[in-house]
């Protein structure tokens, strides 16, 4: 997920996609003690999108 993906969302989508990827991440992370993982930077890449979408969220409220 890039920047301007995030910005063009509304709050609901963002949460929405927030929920995603934290299963997504909770799956990996059972990959990952099974071995079953095969692209381990997967892990880092879905808690960068959480914290883009969650930052957006919280400027969407401010602003």
């Amino acid at each position: 997920m890039k920047k301007k993906d995030a910005k063009q969302m509304t709050k609901a989508q963002a949460l929405k996609d927030i929920d995603k990827f934290k299963k997504d991440l909770f799956n990996f992370r059972f990959q990952k003690v099974n071995g079953q993982i095969k692209s381990p930077s997967k892990i880092n890449e879905i808690k960068k999108n959480i914290a883009r979408l969650k930052t957006f969220i919280e400027r969407k409220s401010n602003a």
